[in-house]
């Protein structure tokens, strides 16, 4: 599906960006790293050398269709090579002082941040990402990495590395913020490291990224595959040492299984069904102001809120504070600008992932309301901004839909794009029912004007964080994070967890997490 249409804001066609092609970031990508970017491919990183294997698959850009980097899929076989080469590095690499690790990964946040605006770009092409949210995805890595940095030495006094390396395979959606800063701590606790490229998107990201630490002599692995072809060496080799997953629930209970069964240590963050609840609540114009934020990067995040449970009386007035905000989004071409040297656009969020993901959403948005949801809002794309002619085949304007029908995906898991919907309530059972709807979550908000009420009622929202009246996140620095139920499987991570949980400690130590044997709550 192509587009003609522009802001209606603007009276003249929009441009992209100067300088902000993705020809151009490629070639910066050239400049910076010629060891791990070919003209036509990036490289797969292993046995601390760059590797030219893998059969480099056509991928697109979410924003406008046009062809970017693929991942360079490596078979079985070479994945097993690349493990039992990192084991080797992660031999040496725990025995290498903790100063001088330290040094090492300080450098290379010093390399990340010198070519900060390139890998950010880099996002905004690879997974759609609005400039904005793009560089916040890269400084919450570099500035979540520098607190581990300083403050590394009483959480690993009396620990020490694993067995072997930490496999990481992680979702596209924050490639830098989450993948590149697990990492980087998990090397600096000790470790040798090993990141599977995520099949949708950041592959030229990560590339850039862990050329930079390997150049710092951080004993980095980046390999991309299926996850089917690679789950048998990232996830149940012998020489890993830990598995720590981003990702679904489906491919997340695999390899739960998986771990369990090996005994392995692990860390499996998995998506549950975030909600907002409202219950004897009259604070609405704080509730306005901060529905836009929930819609940031339409709303493709694990810490995203994607279902509003609201007491049934005061359904109205949650309409009049919601529907104006929702309203008020700015959907787009990341990049799309007025004039070609004007700012950056200041948009809320771009495409979805891809254009398939797009259609699923449409489907599902089509077959609720054809099965009794009622629509309340739908975004008008003819209100977003495009270049002439572009490919809008990734982009889904915001939708708010009134009780989907328990049959509808939209009912019981998170949509993972710009889609609300609302449950009415009438009693507390209720209410607590419908937020507790995905049998356990990351997080949660409850916005009631009596802290009582609040006491009472958020112990039994099944999430590992719950507001009130605010949004929780995943956090950074000291801040712990974890899921409840199906929504975390492993050690629990955030702050002095994180390094405990990639480290050993006495042989009788259990771990904070959610395990198959055991609960433990930090």
């Amino acid at each position: 599906m192509t587009s003609t249409l522009n802001s209606s804001l603007n009276s003249t066609p929009l441009v992209v960006k100067s300088g902000t092609t993705w020809d151009d970031a490629w070639q910066r990508c050239l400049a910076v790293a010629p060891e791990a970017f070919r003209d036509d491919r990036v490289l797969n990183l292993w046995n601390s050398a760059w590797q030219a294997d893998g059969r480099a698959l056509p991928a697109t850009s979410p924003v406008d269709g046009s062809p970017i980097a693929g991942p360079p899929r490596l078979d079985r076989e070479a994945a097993h090579h690349a493990v039992r080469a990192s084991l080797d590095q992660h031999r040496a690499w725990r025995h290498i002082p903790l100063a001088e690790r330290r040094a090492r990964v300080a450098a290379t946040l010093d390399a990340l941040t010198q070519h900060r605006e390139l890998l950010a770009l880099l996002l905004v092409w690879e997974i759609g990402k609005p400039w904005r949210l793009a560089q916040a995805d890269v400084d919450r890595a570099i500035d979540g990495v520098r607190w581990y940095v300083d403050g590394i030495e009483p959480m690993v006094e009396g620990r020490a590395s694993l067995d072997g390396p930490v496999s990481n395979i992680a979702s596209w959606n924050y490639p830098m913020s989450v993948l590149v800063h697990a990492l980087l701590v998990q090397a600096l606790a000790g470790n040798a490291v090993i990141a599977k490229t995520p099949t949708d998107g950041g592959v030229a990201c990560l590339t850039l990224a862990c050329a930079l630490a390997a150049r710092e002599g951080i004993p980095v692995t980046l390999v991309s595959g299926s996850g089917g072809e690679l789950s048998e060496a990232l996830v149940k080799a012998p020489e890993i040492g830990c598995v720590s997953f981003v990702g679904g629930r489906d491919t997340g209970a695999a390899v739960a299984t998986a771990v369990a069964d090996l005994g392995k240590r692990h860390i499996l963050e998995q998506e549950g069904l975030n909600t907002w609840g409202i219950w004897n609540y009259s604070d609405w114009d704080t509730l306005t102001a901060v529905i836009p934020k929930l819609f940031d990067y339409g709303k493709q995040r694990c810490t995203a809120y994607p279902r509003f449970v609201v007491q049934r009386e005061l359904f109205d007035e949650f309409l009049t504070a919601y529907l104006p905000a929702v309203r008020s989004l700015s959907v787009g071409h990341p990049l799309a600008v007025a004039k070609a040297d004007d700012p950056y656009p200041a948009l809320d969020f771009g495409p979805v992932i891809n254009a398939a993901k797009a259609k699923e959403l449409h489907d599902q948005i089509a077959e609720a309301i054809n099965r009794g949801a009622v629509p309340l809002h739908r975004g008008a794309p003819e209100e977003a901004r495009f270049l002439p002619g572009q490919d809008t085949s990734a982009y889904v304007q915001p939708v708010t839909l009134l009780n989907p029908p328990p049959s509808s995906p939209l009912h019981h898991a998170e949509p993972f794009g710009p889609v609300d919907t609302i449950v009415l309530v009438d009693t507390e059972a209720e209410l607590l029912a419908a937020m507790n709807a995905s049998n356990g979550a990351l997080v949660a908000t409850l916005s009631t004007d009596d802290q009582s009420t609040f006491d009472r009622l958020s112990p039994q929202i099944r999430a590992f964080k719950v507001g009130h009246g605010k949004p929780r996140s995943r956090g950074d620095r000291d801040e712990l994070f974890g899921g409840f139920g199906a929504s975390w499987r492993g050690a629990f991570v955030g702050g002095e967890l994180l390094v405990r949980a990639v480290t050993q400690g006495p042989a009788d130590e259990r771990l904070p997490g959610n395990f198959p044997e055991y609960q433990l709550m930090p």
